[in-house]
C-alpha cells in the first residue's frame, strides 16, 4: 500500500506540474502549482518527514502561493478566459480531480506510521533521535545553507517589489 501511495502522489505531482506549465491562464496555472505542492507534501509524509510535509503545506502551498496569486491579481493577468476547458468537459475533469484529491487525503490517513519505516543505520534516524525533527532541519538550514536561504528571501522580496512597480501606473 505504501508503494502504491507513493506512485499515486508522484504521478499526480508530475501531471499537475506539467499542467501548471502548459496552461494559458496564470490563475489556473497557479492552482495547478498548488496541487503539485500538496502532492509533494504527501510524498514527504509517506517518506517519514512529517515536519517537512507540514512546512511544505504551510509555507509553499499557503504563503508562497498566496503571494503568487496576489501578484497575478495585482498585475491583472487573470482577465483572459475563465477556464482552459469550458463546458461539461471542464466540469467532469474538475469533478475527477476533486475525487482524486479526496482519495489521496484518505490514503494519507492510512499510511504506515514513520516508526515502522526502517532507515539504514547511522543516517538521519540518529540525528532525529538526538535533536528532534525541527532541530535537525533548522541546524542544517541555518548552519549549512544560510546564504542560499537568505538569497531566496531577497529574491522573493525583489519579485514583490518589482510586481508592485510594474502594476503601479504612476510613481
Amino acid at each position: 500500500m505504501l508503494v502504491f501511495n507513493f506512485w499515486l502522489f508522484a504521478g499526480l505531482a508530475m501531471i499537475s506540474a506539467l499542467l501548471c506549465i502548459t496552461r494559458r491562464s496564470p490563475v489556473v496555472s497557479a492552482l495547478w502549482l498548488i496541487v503539485t505542492m500538496f502532492s509533494i507534501a504527501a510524498l514527504f509524509i509517506i517518506l517519514g518527514g512529517q515536519f517537512i510535509g507540514a512546512i511544505q503545506v504551510l509555507v509553499y502551498a499557503g504563503a508562497i502561493m498566496v503571494l503568487f496569486l496576489f501578484v497575478i491579481m495585482l498585475l491583472n493577468l487573470g482577465r483572459g478566459e475563465p477556464t482552459d476547458i469550458p463546458g461539461w468537459w471542464g466540469k467532469a475533469i474538475t469533478l475527477g480531480i476533486g475525487i482524486v484529491l479526496i482519495v489521496e487525503l484518505w490514503a494519507v490517513t492510512r499510511i504506515v506510521p514513520a516508526g515502522e519505516i526502517r532507515l539504514p543505520a547511522g543516517t538521519m534516524e540518529q540525528v532525529m533521535d538526538q535533536q528532534g525533527a525541527v532541530g535537525a532541519i533548522s541546524n542544517t538550514l541555518f548552519r549549512d545553507y544560510l546564504v542560499p536561504f537568505e538569497i531566496a528571501s531577497v529574491l522573493l522580496l525583489a519579485a514583490v517589489v518589482g510586481a508592485v512597480v510594474l502594476a503601479k501606473r504612476r510613481l
